[in-house]
């Protein structure tokens, strides 16, 4: 079929079955989005290509689907970096195009030329700059096959402005042939063996779940591996809602922000089984004193990861879709009662979260932080999905809110992107209408992308925005209180932004909550009132998020805030 290189790649995301995608137009990608007006392609105008990228982020999250976005050549490309490398370090799979200069002018510096290939190198999966319209189709199949296979990652293709208006025969590709990279990532039966061996050697296994559980779609088949065992359960960032956060063997959140009961599990424990982690330094703290008693499996699919931080004595290299079930048929054969060999194991470390649970005071005169998490937590169903940004409120988000399901937790782990919070609720809404989506966000945050409440209000995109106010970029004036003598440079806000106003400017609807005895009806009417707003919650500037571990310190090292060391 005769088409011109724009209507082709419409034509290829269709049989993607890409439903909607994000972006911003521009000069080099003008052709694209009039093939977008004639056929009525679904799109998503964001206010910012920053935006568009961070929603398809949040889409991809929410649906385990490849999340897809446009921008133009030049700034608007560059305007995605951060955005990539979000998805980049969280594996979120990603496919963004870009619109370049034509063919002529590239390399010559030309107006709104950037080499966007060789700037994305370092922070994508893979990516192409395509020169040629017959090369077009080939490039998206092999990208979507590339981003959702394996570990997921985004891909850039960018495209000359003239490929757009070059004609081709349209054939799209049903197989994709690349050298090096075929997709298959099955591994060796026999170190699936070894963990089971040592699991029967192990007498206080724990089980550390991280975001590949969610990105497999395999946390069905853990909680059965885990009411199987009986092995108590401890979760990075990522692998939040994995797990029920109620379970009784469940002992929450590892790491510098991690629970008591985690922290020292992962400190007394014998045999420590990593699923789908990468034992980043926010989880491990001092290295060489982390997991101390412990021999160490690691079921991971990047074979990249293995021994990059922690040393793996057990190393399970494969795709978890294919060692996990081995690994739960193998457990089921074992002439072996876990739950009986373990159930002395797992009463020690319940009984000691229970002993030690977070905690936090509350005040007659101000909302305290974690007090607002938990009330959102107790008035949202279980099929509400969560987003955050990044400080004091995602680490608070990540204590106190009690997640279910997967893909119910969104949160730029890896980077710790400030301002990814509202456009990848916006994107996570789109992709799950039916679910209500709750953004926690802070005064610092919002601003980064706050130009995006205006796509929620002009597409009617039903998100709550609970921003956590309390005048200060918070978690880097924590760290100045701690770790500076509390000399607070630069993060302290002088509160004159009106952020009712402004989200009313954009269209949205807004209240503000600043009474704890009016927070539970305040919150429950302004979480059902229908369409998209903002809930300007007042909050005290000086809270701290605990426990903490500092940095370079070993888990058991911890500030605990009010509970017994």
């Amino acid at each position: 079929m005769q088409m011109n290189g724009a209507q082709a790649l419409l034509e290829s995301l269709k049989i993607e079955n890409v439903e909607l995608v994000f972006g911003y137009p521009g000069g080099a990608v003008l052709d694209l989005y009039d093939a977008v007006y004639k056929s009525k392609f679904p799109h998503i105008l964001t206010r910012h290509e920053q935006g568009a990228v961070h929603a398809a982020d949040g889409y991809a999250r929410a649906t385990g689907k490849v999340g897809v976005c446009f921008a133009t050549s030049g700034p608007g490309a560059t305007n995605l970096i951060t955005g990539i490398a979000t998805a980049n370090m969280d594996s979120i799979p990603l496919v963004c195009f870009t619109g370049q200069v034509t063919n002529p002018l590239i390399g010559k510096d030309s107006f709104q030329e950037a080499d966007i290939v060789g700037i994305t190198t370092p922070i994508t999966k893979h990516n192409y700059l395509v020169k040629k319209v017959d090369e077009l189709p080939r490039v998206i199949k092999e990208a979507f096959f590339i981003a959702r296979t394996g570990r997921p990652g985004p891909v850039v293709i960018d495209i000359a402005k003239d490929v757009f208006t070059a004609m081709l025969d349209f054939d799209y590709p049903k197989e994709v042939q690349l050298r090096g990279y075929r997709g298959d990532f099955t591994g060796n039966v026999q170190q699936v063996d070894d963990v089971v061996e040592a699991l029967t050697k192990s007498k206080r296994p724990l089980f550390f779940i991280g975001g590949g559980v969610t990105l497999s779609n395999q946390t069905a088949l853990i909680r059965d591996i885990v009411n199987c065992t009986g092995i108590p359960v401890v979760s990075s960032l990522m692998g939040l809602g994995c797990v029920p956060a109620k379970d009784i063997g469940f002992l929450g959140m590892v790491g510098m922000h991690g629970t008591y009961a985690a922290n020292m599990a992962v400190q007394k424990c014998d045999l420590l089984i990593g699923i789908g982690v990468r034992f980043d330094d926010r989880v491990t703290g001092k290295v060489d004193a982390f997991a101390p008693k412990a021999k160490i499996v690691h079921f991971e699919v990047d074979k990249a990861e293995i021994n990059k931080n922690i040393f793996a004595d057990y190393p399970v290299i494969g795709d978890l879709r294919w060692s996990l079930p081995i690994f739960k048929e193998k457990l089921q054969a074992a002439p072996v009662d876990y739950k009986k060999r373990f159930e002395d194991w797992q009463v020690q470390v319940v009984d000691m979260n229970e002993r030690n649970p977070l905690c936090y005071k509350t005040n007659a005169q101000y909302i305290m932080p974690q007090q607002l998490i938990d009330t959102v937590s107790e008035l949202v169903d279980d099929n509400t999905i969560v987003v955050t940004d990044v400080g004091q409120h995602q680490m608070w988000a990540a204590q106190y809110f009690n997640s279910r399901n997967p893909r119910q937790f969104l949160t730029s782990g890896g980077l710790g992107t400030m301002g990814y919070g509202l456009p990848a609720a916006l994107g996570a809404k789109l992709g799950q209408p039916q679910k209500k989506v709750v953004l926690f966000t802070g005064d610092g945050s919002i601003m980064m992308n706050c130009q995006e409440m205006a796509t929620a209000a002009d597409n009617d995109i039903d998100v709550k925005v609970v921003l956590l106010h309390n005048h200060v970029l918070g978690m880097v004036s924590q760290w100045q209180r701690m770790f500076y003598g509390k000399r607070y440079s630069q993060t302290l806000l002088s509160g004159k932004t009106d952020f009712v106003k402004l989200a009313e400017a954009m269209g949205m609807k807004a209240c503000r909550i600043e009474k704890p005895v009016e927070l539970h009806s305040a919150l429950q009417e302004a979480l059902n009132a229908e369409g998209p707003m903002l809930i300007d919650v007042m909050l005290p500037g000086n809270e701290d998020v605990l426990p903490m571990v500092a940095p370079g310190a070993q888990l058991d090292n911890m500030v605990l805030g009010g509970v017994e060391e």
